[in-house]
């Protein structure tokens, strides 16, 4: 291998890449907006006419407005297969145009000549910007001009290798965009459930239910279904593992506190299982968790305090109960002050907060059925990370 080869290469391959600037691999443009003054310009079935909030993933062939007959006249319009790079402010989203159709001045445009590969090109791209954004952070603006564009130094192969790279990124791009799509699905199906699985405000039936539920749910208080929990120990002063919550987002975090450097000279709590537990200076933005077996020994201040659940109210259940726009919304009550860790959480407070709940039986089902969601969930997310990082690593072994 030379630095004028990659890493990774198809069987068959050996010639050297060759240094290019981008002008010499096709007809480089800068778009334009015809005047939105002139409506005539516009139309609801014309020619897609691309902006940068327009590019979402790297394959368009349409777009939410478009260029009338007249309009054309006055864009500037590239053929099918042409990619166009964002070169403005939100530098770096790059996409391929499958059909014909024009862009506004933000985006720079290369369709290639018939001796390079559009997909191959798409796929390089990913490797332009980075070398774009490190130009526009140079300058007062954040710009690209379409000079600067057009001499980007770029290497590629020949055309038969630009091909096979190219179909191989197609199919990879597909993948991820298919695993993206199965995991926004998901996402938008389980925040549909949580609508119509639990009762809306003033109901006391959800929409949905398993069969052979019919009861009423009940509405109670969080105080009357939750015990403090507390295990006090003494700041160990060699070490010690420690978790944090700074938003429901996020989740529950580890960190590891080095001898010395002990955190709070006051008694430490110890975190066990199944536990609500929250962070009382950041409650107001929804830092409330339930512990797991992995968090099990590790400490926590007075800042964290934690709930044993009662047997009518079942964790796994009111873990989603959490989820609930008007829980949130009442621990930002529950928190007065200034901002930041100046808002305290009134625990009092909060445990008032008035929930409607089930039988413990159907508890129980809406929680197994919410947890094999999110298992999904982290599955098709697993995945979709895992598909990404292998793109990543061979765009850096793939390519020079």
């Amino acid at each position: 291998m030379t630095k004028n080869t990659p890493t990774i290469r198809f069987a068959g391959y050996a010639d050297a890449w060759e240094q290019r600037k981008l002008a010499d691999l096709g007809e480089i443009m800068t778009g334009s907006t015809p005047s939105t003054t002139k409506s005539e310009y516009y139309s609801d079935d014309g020619l897609p006419w691309v902006t940068p909030t327009d590019i979402e993933s790297n394959i368009i062939s349409d777009s939410p407005r478009k260029l009338s007959e007249e309009g054309a006249k006055v864009a500037r319009v590239v053929p099918a297969n042409t990619i166009l790079c964002t070169c403005i402010a939100s530098i770096g989203k790059n996409a391929l145009l499958t059909v014909k159709g024009s862009f506004n001045q933000q985006i720079n445009s290369l369709t290639p000549n018939n001796e390079n590969d559009p997909f191959f090109l798409l796929t390089e791209s990913e490797i332009w910007s980075n070398h774009m954004k490190r130009m526009a952070a140079s300058g007062t603006m954040q710009i690209v001009n379409k000079t600067e564009f057009s001499e980007l130094l770029t290497m590629v192969p020949k055309y038969d290798e630009q091909k096979k790279i190219g179909e191989y990124f197609c199919i990879l791009d597909n993948l991820i965009t298919l695993h993206q799509r199965k995991y926004d699905g998901l996402l938008l199906f389980k925040k549909s459930m949580l609508q119509k699985m639990f009762p809306k405000e003033g109901e006391t039936i959800p929409e949905i239910r398993f069969a052979g539920f019919t009861d009423a749910w009940e509405q109670r208080k969080l105080g009357d279904m939750l015990d403090r929990y507390e295990d006090p120990v003494e700041t160990p002063h060699d070490g010690y593992e420690r978790i944090g919550i700074r938003s429901h987002a996020k989740g529950v975090f580890h960190s590891y506190v080095e001898p010395g450097k002990e955190l709070d000279t006051a008694k430490m709590h110890r975190v066990a299982a199944d536990k609500f537990i929250l962070n009382i200076t950041f409650a107001w933005e929804h830092a409330v968790a339930i512990t797991e077996e992995e968090d099990v020994g590790t400490l926590v201040s007075h800042r964290f305090p934690q709930f044993s659940f009662h047997k009518e109210l079942k964790s796994h259940f009111f873990k989603f109960l959490m989820l609930d726009r008007k829980f949130r919304e009442y621990l930002e009550l529950c928190s007065p002050g200034g901002a930041g860790r100046n808002r305290v959480l009134n625990i009092n407070d909060m445990l008032k907060y008035k929930i409607n709940v089930p039988s413990v039986e159907e508890q129980t089902k809406i929680g197994e059925y919410f947890d094999n969601l999110d298992n999904l969930i982290t599955l098709h997310q697993r995945k979709l990370e895992q598909l990404k990082n292998v793109k990543k690593f061979l765009l850096q072994n793939m390519f020079v």
